[in-house]
Protein backbone atom coordinates (compact mmCIF):
# COMPACT_ATOMS: atom_id res chain seq x y z
CA UNK A 1 0.00 0.00 0.00
CA UNK A 2 1.89 3.38 -0.99
CA UNK A 3 2.53 5.43 1.75
CA UNK A 4 1.04 8.63 -0.14
CA UNK A 5 -2.76 6.97 0.62
CA UNK A 6 -2.62 8.43 4.10
CA UNK A 7 -1.82 12.02 2.63
CA UNK A 8 -4.96 11.93 0.50
CA UNK A 9 -7.76 13.06 3.05
CA UNK A 10 -8.14 16.65 3.23
CA UNK A 11 -9.12 16.80 7.07
CA UNK A 12 -10.05 20.88 6.97
CA UNK A 13 -12.21 20.69 4.13
CA UNK A 14 -14.06 17.93 5.51
CA UNK A 15 -14.73 18.78 8.60
CA UNK A 16 -16.50 22.26 7.24
CA UNK A 17 -18.11 19.98 4.79
CA UNK A 18 -19.73 17.54 6.95
CA UNK A 19 -22.10 18.10 10.47
CA UNK A 20 -20.82 18.95 13.58
CA UNK A 21 -22.62 15.34 14.49
CA UNK A 22 -20.61 13.47 11.83
CA UNK A 23 -17.27 15.19 12.62
CA UNK A 24 -17.23 14.10 16.58
CA UNK A 25 -18.43 10.69 15.33
CA UNK A 26 -16.23 10.88 13.13
CA UNK A 27 -13.21 11.67 16.00
CA UNK A 28 -14.89 9.18 18.25
CA UNK A 29 -15.02 6.23 16.19
CA UNK A 30 -11.07 6.83 15.08
CA UNK A 31 -9.89 6.65 18.65
CA UNK A 32 -11.50 3.40 18.88
CA UNK A 33 -8.81 2.49 16.10
CA UNK A 34 -6.26 4.36 18.07
CA UNK A 35 -7.19 2.61 21.52
CA UNK A 36 -7.82 -1.03 19.69
CA UNK A 37 -4.40 -0.95 18.70
CA UNK A 38 -2.68 0.36 21.34
CA UNK A 39 -4.16 -2.84 22.99
CA UNK A 40 -3.14 -5.26 20.73
CA UNK A 41 -6.17 -6.63 19.75
CA UNK A 42 -5.62 -5.74 16.19
CA UNK A 43 -2.36 -5.43 14.09
CA UNK A 44 -3.89 -6.12 10.31
CA UNK A 45 -5.56 -3.52 7.95
CA UNK A 46 -8.67 -6.00 8.35
CA UNK A 47 -11.34 -6.28 11.04
CA UNK A 48 -13.75 -3.11 10.96
CA UNK A 49 -15.35 -0.75 13.63
CA UNK A 50 -18.61 1.87 12.38
CA UNK A 51 -20.68 4.04 13.83
CA UNK A 52 -23.87 5.00 12.77
CA UNK A 53 -24.01 9.15 11.76
CA UNK A 54 -26.50 10.55 14.33
CA UNK A 55 -28.22 12.93 12.24
CA UNK A 56 -28.28 10.76 9.28
CA UNK A 57 -28.89 7.54 10.64
CA UNK A 58 -29.78 5.97 7.92
CA UNK A 59 -25.77 6.33 7.02
CA UNK A 60 -22.83 5.60 9.09
CA UNK A 61 -19.13 5.37 8.58
CA UNK A 62 -16.34 2.30 8.40
CA UNK A 63 -12.72 2.17 8.11
CA UNK A 64 -11.54 1.34 4.63
CA UNK A 65 -9.74 -1.34 3.56
CA UNK A 66 -6.00 -0.84 3.77
CA UNK A 67 -5.40 1.24 6.55
CA UNK A 68 -4.01 0.15 9.46
CA UNK A 69 -5.80 0.21 12.88
CA UNK A 70 -2.89 3.31 13.63
CA UNK A 71 -3.42 5.51 10.70
CA UNK A 72 -6.84 5.83 10.75
CA UNK A 73 -8.35 9.32 11.42
CA UNK A 74 -11.70 11.05 11.26
CA UNK A 75 -10.83 12.57 7.81
CA UNK A 76 -9.97 8.89 6.41
CA UNK A 77 -13.14 7.23 7.36
CA UNK A 78 -15.56 6.46 4.98
CA UNK A 79 -19.66 7.41 4.79
CA UNK A 80 -21.89 4.77 3.41
CA UNK A 81 -25.37 3.99 3.39
CA UNK A 82 -27.36 1.39 5.11
CA UNK A 83 -27.14 -0.96 1.51
CA UNK A 84 -23.56 -0.33 1.42
CA UNK A 85 -23.24 2.23 -1.16
CA UNK A 86 -20.14 4.16 -0.63
CA UNK A 87 -21.61 8.27 -0.50
CA UNK A 88 -17.32 8.98 0.18
CA UNK A 89 -15.80 11.18 -2.47
CA UNK A 90 -13.23 8.27 -2.53
CA UNK A 91 -11.63 5.50 -4.23
CA UNK A 92 -11.14 3.67 -1.01
CA UNK A 93 -13.37 1.07 0.23
CA UNK A 94 -14.21 -1.40 3.11
CA UNK A 95 -13.62 -4.82 2.92
CA UNK A 96 -16.38 -6.88 1.84
CA UNK A 97 -16.95 -9.04 4.59
CA UNK A 98 -17.01 -6.70 6.99
CA UNK A 99 -19.37 -4.17 5.05
CA UNK A 100 -21.83 -7.08 4.57
CA UNK A 101 -22.80 -8.02 7.91
CA UNK A 102 -21.94 -4.66 9.44
CA UNK A 103 -23.98 -2.68 7.24
CA UNK A 104 -26.96 -5.27 8.02
CA UNK A 105 -26.89 -5.14 11.86
CA UNK A 106 -27.35 -1.24 11.53
CA UNK A 107 -30.13 -1.23 9.16
CA UNK A 108 -31.95 -3.95 10.69
CA UNK A 109 -31.10 -3.30 14.26
CA UNK A 110 -31.81 0.78 14.55
CA UNK A 111 -31.18 1.31 18.26
CA UNK A 112 -27.68 0.33 17.70
CA UNK A 113 -25.35 3.08 16.99
CA UNK A 114 -21.69 1.00 16.90
CA UNK A 115 -20.31 -2.49 15.03
CA UNK A 116 -17.16 -3.41 16.51
CA UNK A 117 -15.45 -6.81 14.91
CA UNK A 118 -11.65 -8.35 15.94
CA UNK A 119 -9.67 -11.21 15.48
CA UNK A 120 -7.92 -11.16 18.47
CA UNK A 121 -6.07 -14.00 19.58
CA UNK A 122 -7.85 -15.09 22.75
CA UNK A 123 -10.89 -14.86 20.93
CA UNK A 124 -10.10 -17.04 18.51
CA UNK A 125 -9.08 -19.40 20.92
CA UNK A 126 -12.39 -19.53 22.66
CA UNK A 127 -14.12 -19.39 19.33
CA UNK A 128 -12.76 -22.46 18.93
CA UNK A 129 -14.02 -24.40 22.18
CA UNK A 130 -16.69 -26.59 21.78
CA UNK A 131 -18.00 -24.94 25.35
CA UNK A 132 -17.12 -21.06 24.50
CA UNK A 133 -16.74 -18.45 26.85
CA UNK A 134 -16.76 -19.79 30.40
CA UNK A 135 -17.42 -17.13 33.29
CA UNK A 136 -15.05 -17.67 36.38
CA UNK A 137 -14.79 -14.12 37.59
CA UNK A 138 -16.33 -10.62 38.66
CA UNK A 139 -15.44 -8.98 35.38
CA UNK A 140 -16.92 -12.05 33.38
CA UNK A 141 -20.03 -12.10 35.29
CA UNK A 142 -20.86 -8.58 33.52
CA UNK A 143 -20.96 -10.35 30.26
CA UNK A 144 -23.52 -13.42 31.65
CA UNK A 145 -26.65 -13.50 29.24
CA UNK A 146 -24.60 -10.94 27.09
CA UNK A 147 -22.71 -13.27 24.94
CA UNK A 148 -24.48 -14.84 21.54
CA UNK A 149 -22.91 -17.22 19.13
CA UNK A 150 -22.76 -17.71 15.58
CA UNK A 151 -21.25 -20.29 13.65
CA UNK A 152 -18.76 -20.27 11.15
CA UNK A 153 -19.70 -20.66 7.60
CA UNK A 154 -16.54 -18.98 5.42
CA UNK A 155 -16.11 -15.84 4.91
CA UNK A 156 -19.00 -13.65 6.08
CA UNK A 157 -19.41 -12.16 2.71
CA UNK A 158 -22.49 -14.12 1.52
CA UNK A 159 -25.69 -11.48 1.77
CA UNK A 160 -27.93 -14.68 2.85
CA UNK A 161 -25.36 -14.89 6.03
CA UNK A 162 -25.88 -11.60 7.48
CA UNK A 163 -29.49 -12.44 8.46
CA UNK A 164 -28.76 -15.26 10.47
CA UNK A 165 -25.55 -13.28 12.46
CA UNK A 166 -28.75 -10.94 13.24
CA UNK A 167 -30.68 -13.62 14.33
CA UNK A 168 -28.29 -15.21 16.22
CA UNK A 169 -27.42 -11.96 17.93
CA UNK A 170 -30.72 -11.30 19.24
CA UNK A 171 -30.95 -8.68 22.00
CA UNK A 172 -27.38 -9.05 23.00
CA UNK A 173 -24.27 -7.26 22.77
CA UNK A 174 -21.33 -9.74 22.12
CA UNK A 175 -21.28 -12.21 19.54
CA UNK A 176 -18.73 -14.86 19.66
CA UNK A 177 -18.47 -15.96 16.10
CA UNK A 178 -17.02 -19.48 16.32
CA UNK A 179 -13.67 -20.45 14.89
CA UNK A 180 -14.00 -16.30 13.48
CA UNK A 181 -13.25 -13.91 16.20
CA UNK A 182 -15.37 -11.21 18.51
CA UNK A 183 -18.28 -8.64 17.37
CA UNK A 184 -20.03 -6.29 19.46
CA UNK A 185 -22.26 -3.98 19.33
CA UNK A 186 -23.50 -1.14 21.37
CA UNK A 187 -26.46 2.26 22.00
CA UNK A 188 -23.01 4.26 21.58
CA UNK A 189 -19.43 3.70 20.67
CA UNK A 190 -19.18 3.52 24.48
CA UNK A 191 -20.44 1.02 25.26
CA UNK A 192 -19.86 -1.23 22.16
CA UNK A 193 -16.08 -0.67 22.73
CA UNK A 194 -16.73 -1.49 26.58
CA UNK A 195 -18.31 -4.64 25.24
CA UNK A 196 -15.67 -6.11 23.67
CA UNK A 197 -12.62 -4.75 26.11
CA UNK A 198 -14.73 -7.02 28.81
CA UNK A 199 -14.99 -10.22 26.30
CA UNK A 200 -11.28 -9.81 25.13
CA UNK A 201 -10.51 -9.45 29.04
CA UNK A 202 -12.80 -12.59 29.93
CA UNK A 203 -11.40 -14.56 26.39
CA UNK A 204 -7.57 -13.70 27.79
CA UNK A 205 -8.37 -14.95 31.55
CA UNK A 206 -9.91 -18.23 30.00
CA UNK A 207 -6.81 -19.10 27.96
CA UNK A 208 -4.32 -18.02 30.58
CA UNK A 209 -6.60 -20.29 33.22
CA UNK A 210 -6.98 -23.08 30.68
CA UNK A 211 -2.99 -23.46 29.76
CA UNK A 212 -2.16 -24.27 33.81
CA UNK A 213 -4.16 -27.61 33.67
CA UNK A 214 -5.87 -27.28 37.22
CA UNK A 215 -9.47 -27.68 37.47
CA UNK A 216 -11.31 -24.68 37.02
CA UNK A 217 -13.47 -23.59 39.49
CA UNK A 218 -17.13 -22.78 38.57
CA UNK A 219 -19.67 -20.07 39.61
CA UNK A 220 -22.54 -20.91 40.52
CA UNK A 221 -25.93 -20.17 38.21
CA UNK A 222 -27.23 -18.66 40.83
CA UNK A 223 -24.44 -16.61 41.76
CA UNK A 224 -23.94 -15.81 37.99
CA UNK A 225 -27.65 -14.32 37.85
CA UNK A 226 -27.44 -12.15 40.98
CA UNK A 227 -24.36 -10.54 39.98
CA UNK A 228 -25.41 -10.04 36.59
CA UNK A 229 -28.77 -8.44 38.19
CA UNK A 230 -26.99 -6.17 40.58
CA UNK A 231 -24.55 -4.84 37.37
CA UNK A 232 -27.15 -4.12 35.32
CA UNK A 233 -29.20 -2.41 38.47
CA UNK A 234 -26.46 -0.11 38.92
CA UNK A 235 -26.24 0.61 35.04
CA UNK A 236 -30.26 1.18 34.89
CA UNK A 237 -31.19 1.47 31.12
CA UNK A 238 -28.53 3.52 29.98
CA UNK A 239 -25.56 2.81 27.69
CA UNK A 240 -22.83 1.02 29.37
CA UNK A 241 -19.64 1.92 29.04
CA UNK A 242 -20.01 5.59 29.13
CA UNK A 243 -16.89 6.42 31.52
CA UNK A 244 -14.59 4.01 30.90
CA UNK A 245 -14.62 5.34 27.32
CA UNK A 246 -13.91 8.68 28.16
CA UNK A 247 -10.60 7.50 29.56
CA UNK A 248 -10.05 5.59 26.20
CA UNK A 249 -10.85 8.40 24.34
CA UNK A 250 -8.09 10.53 26.35
CA UNK A 251 -6.00 7.65 26.08
CA UNK A 252 -5.85 7.60 22.41
CA UNK A 253 -5.44 11.59 22.26
CA UNK A 254 -2.45 11.37 24.99
CA UNK A 255 -1.03 8.48 22.56
CA UNK A 256 -1.04 10.48 19.39
CA UNK A 257 -3.65 13.16 18.78
CA UNK A 258 -3.39 13.08 15.19
CA UNK A 259 -6.43 10.75 14.83
CA UNK A 260 -8.79 13.76 15.77
CA UNK A 261 -7.33 14.98 12.10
Amino acid sequence: MPATMISNFDSASLRHSVSAAEWETRVNLAAVFRAADHFGWNDTVRNHATARIPDAPDQFLMNPAGLGWHEIAASSLLRLDLDGNILSDTDLAPGPAGLNFHSAILREMPDIQCTFHIHPTAGIVVSATEEGLIYVDQGGCSLYGEVAYHDFEGLAEEADEAPRIIADFGDKHAMIMRNHGLLTVGRTIGEAFSFMHRLIDACETQVQLMSTGAPIRRISQEVLEHTSRQMKARRGNKPGGELDWAMYFRLAESLDPSFED
